[in-house]
């Protein structure tokens, strides 16, 4: 199992996407935010497919890992649209959440440089329990790190989908294609009837050529 045709490559490329989901999951879970975490838990498990694909080479888990890096960049492109609130969408919405809950994205009150104050509402009827949360002093707002976080898995996918392009053209390529009955044995295509002629014709022919190599 040697280190050629781009597999090494791919092989590193998945791996560093299953970590970076997996961060991410870390954090939209802290905050909550639902469908990423749907879209992070389906991702995982298809990067651990095309990994295992890669591995073992089997061509249609690879493929099924293609369709999926697509529509994972598309995944992506909708969270910075989100966040940078393009073509009408709001950061402020509960769309990444079902509706379900308030809740937003966890750097937004634990960003780098963020300080979270409380203060009580004690002289509002119906809200003495409550209070007011409010953030200040962040380095960067957190819609920002949202952004770099998506457009890191883009760009991990982008690299993945032309190295993967490359690794299933050299795989065609170089290897026929076999049917597996088992595990461990392959048998290559059945001939076909114009291929069983064909080799008719050249056992006759050798025959022949033998036979007159005798005479003479």
């Amino acid at each position: 199992m040697g280190c050629c045709t781009g597999r090494c490559t791919l092989i590193f490329l998945c791996a560093l996407q299953l970590l970076a989901a997996l961060e991410r999951q870390v954090f939209d879970f802290l905050g909550y935010q639902w469908a990423p975490i749907l879209a992070n838990f389906l991702h995982i498990i298809i990067v651990i497919l095309g990994l295992f694909g890669t591995i073992q080479y089997r061509p249609r888990y690879i493929v099924v890992y293609a369709i999926w890096t697509a529509v994972w960049v598309t995944w992506n492109i909708f969270i910075i649209c989100f966040y940078l609130e393009v073509g009408g969408l709001s950061k402020d919405s509960e769309l990444l959440t079902f509706n379900i809950s308030r809740h937003q994205s966890w750097w937004s009150e634990n960003g780098p440089g963020c300080v979270r104050k409380e203060a009580s509402m004690s002289g509002i009827k119906g809200l003495d329990s409550h209070s007011y949360v409010s953030v200040i002093g962040c380095a960067l707002e957190y819609r920002y790190i949202e952004v770099m976080h998506s457009s890191f898995q883009i760009l991990i996918a982008l690299i993945s989908l032309v190295d993967l392009i490359h690794f299933l053209s050299t795989m065609s390529m170089k290897n026929p294609p076999t049917f597996c009955s088992s595990r461990h044995t392959c048998r290559l295509p059945p001939p076909s009837p114009q291929q069983k002629k064909m080799l008719n014709i050249n056992l006759n022919l050798q025959t022949v050529l033998i036979n007159l190599k005798l005479h003479i």
